[in-house]
């Protein structure tokens, strides 16, 4: 029955810092985007800057430039086609 005295103190300081962490993240707006971080992990890997890609280009040689270059100018003359 003694440990009751320990445990109901301890219960209430672990209560009152879960409430406290509670409106810390409130008050520094941690609940306010919720849903852009879960569709930011679908989308990371599609979105490439065109300078990582023009740096992946210019390493290859001059006639696998050109065959992307072809590439390039054949899907956008098949999408410009109604």
């Amino acid at each position: 029955m003694s440990i009751i005295y320990i445990l109901i103190p301890l219960a209430i300081i672990i209560v009152s810092l879960a409430i406290g962490i509670f409106f810390w993240a409130v008050k520094s707006n941690q609940f306010e985007d919720l849903e852009r971080h879960g569709y930011s992990i679908l989308f990371d890997d599609d979105l490439k800057s065109p300078a990582a890609s023009k740096d992946k280009t210019s390493d290859k040689t001059p006639e696998v430039n050109q065959g992307v270059e072809e590439k390039k100018q054949q899907s956008i003359a098949s999408n410009d086609q109604p």
